[in-house]
């Protein structure tokens, strides 16, 4: 998997749902980045005013807590976008070519229909019903809290988008390379 960060080759360089794939997987990296070192730091404050001021500073352990969740939804969205998450493919991979293709499409439009439905709109509406409800410490709505559930839906769903048109574009794949791959392993 090459960087997200590397740049573009020519073949990418016309082809706008591949720039906006790599601009996305970008920003949801570096963004996830800024909130892994905000949660470092924020931990060792936390260390550093228990055990050497004697004081703790509460509020640190709420804030981490809520930055934990944004970046799993963020990295969850990154893991869609370039296609990382984990598979278990021990009966898929017995299919023929054609097969797989096709059940790789239908995994893709689940996921979609899972992202819109359970994080979008059910995270819309988790999001929407906690806006009147306070983080005990930070004083904070807890609606800004859940609102990476619908960003995060909509994210996963433009990245199913983008993997279902890669699905379709790409060529129809032959039985006998399928068959030439086995031997070789």
């Amino acid at each position: 998997m090459s960087s997200p960060a590397a740049p573009e080759t020519r073949s990418e360089a016309g082809m706008p749902a591949q720039r906006l794939r790599r601009g996305l997987a970008t920003f949801l990296l570096w963004f996830a980045v800024v909130l892994l070192v905000l949660m470092t730091a924020l931990v060792l404050y936390q260390v550093f005013t228990r055990y050497v001021l004697g004081t703790p500073a509460a509020f640190t352990e709420e804030l981490v807590r809520y930055a934990l969740i944004w970046v799993s939804f963020i990295a969850a969205t990154y893991a869609f976008l370039e296609r990382g998450h984990m598979a278990l493919t021990i009966l898929q991979d017995r299919f023929p070519a054609r097969a797989r293709r096709a059940l790789r499409l239908g995994i893709d439009v689940l996921v979609l229909a899972l992202a819109v439905l359970v994080l979008g709109v059910g995270g819309a509406m988790l999001a929407w019903d906690s806006r009147e409800n306070f983080s005990a410490l930070l004083g904070i709505s807890r609606g800004w809290v859940y609102l990476i559930s619908p960003i995060a839906g909509a994210g996963i769903a433009l990245a199913q988008v983008l993997n279902i048109l890669e699905d379709l574009r790409a060529p129809e794949p032959s039985d006998s390379s399928t068959t030439a791959e086995k031997e070789a392993e």
